[in-house]
């Protein structure tokens, strides 16, 4: 078998059986389109830290607090940028209904998705990758982007179908790390897995009735997490697909927690073994 990258891992080999049948690959190349707007002073100030895309104008509702605003308009300013000042109603007009914009937002040029082979071509030789099974809340996306960036992790998977995409909402939520961490779309999750495999990253699921802790995996390996969607977990396939399961114990009353939070508590994990182990 042709190896396209090795990630460091040749001290355990799997057994046949626990390897996926290749599906077709339905992949998209990167390409879509996903917002023309963002809100809120964190998420604006973040965007134009970054610098990733263009930002065609800023618009500010007259009467916002001036002092929360500085560095944007600075950034602004420096880059040449016209600032609108407008009524709270032609606002409301750009965001989505109930948005909180804090009084500020960004019209910018769309975003696109990263394709998985960018993200895929360019990781460390121990990568910390995150796959997502079917989350379908923006919210729940856009904090697990804002843990996903907190923690490291090199790259988000997220599938074409009943997924969140990277809406406003989601940009909103992830409190400007969607302007930093690369999120692809596939089409086929258990293909994915399959190419993970033969990148020799080890494919860590998630499930209440796993009988492994979190904490008892050694994240230190090259590892990809998947985090099932809300109220339905890991897909069967998905779950048989993946090379361990572990669980989070509960404690309290409440059976799980909510998805966001769950991704929070594993990859900080991961990260604690990995600085621990430099």
């Amino acid at each position: 078998m042709n190896r396209k990258k090795n990630f460091g891992r040749s001290d355990v080999r799997r057994t046949p059986e626990a390897r996926p049948r290749r599906g077709e690959d339905t992949r998209t190349n990167g390409t879509s389109s996903v917002r023309s707007s963002v809100y809120g002073v964190l998420p604006v100030l973040e965007a134009l830290r970054a610098n990733a895309r263009k930002i065609e104008r800023i618009i500010v509702v007259e009467g916002a607090r001036e002092h929360r605003l500085g560095e944007i308009f600075d950034l602004a300013r420096s880059n040449g940028l016209r600032v609108d000042r407008v009524k709270k109603e032609d606002v409301a007009r750009i965001v989505p209904e109930g948005a909180n914009h804090q009084g500020i937002v960004a019209l910018t040029a769309s975003a696109s998705y990263a394709s998985p082979d960018e993200i895929l071509d360019h990781v460390s030789e121990t990568p910390l990758l995150l796959l997502l099974d079917s989350v379908q809340d923006p919210g729940n996306l856009g904090a697990i982007l804002r843990t996903a960036e907190c923690a490291g992790a090199e790259g988000v998977f997220i599938t074409e179908r009943r997924s969140a995409g990277l809406t406003e909402a989601a940009a909103k939520t992830s409190a400007g790390a969607i302007e930093y961490v690369k999120v692809a779309k596939t089409g086929n999750l258990n293909r994915l897995i399959e190419e993970l495999k033969e990148k020799n990253v080890w494919v860590v699921g998630t499930s209440a009735d796993a009988k492994m802790d979190y904490t008892e995996w050694d994240w230190t390996r090259p590892s990809a997490l998947v985090m099932g969607g809300e109220g339905t977990g890991l897909h069967r396939l998905v779950a048989e697909n993946c090379d361990v399961l572990v669980s989070i114990p509960m404690y309290g009353k409440i059976e799980s927690l909510n998805v966001s939070v769950a991704t929070g508590v594993i990859l900080f994990e991961a990260r604690r073994q990995r600085d621990r182990k430099t």
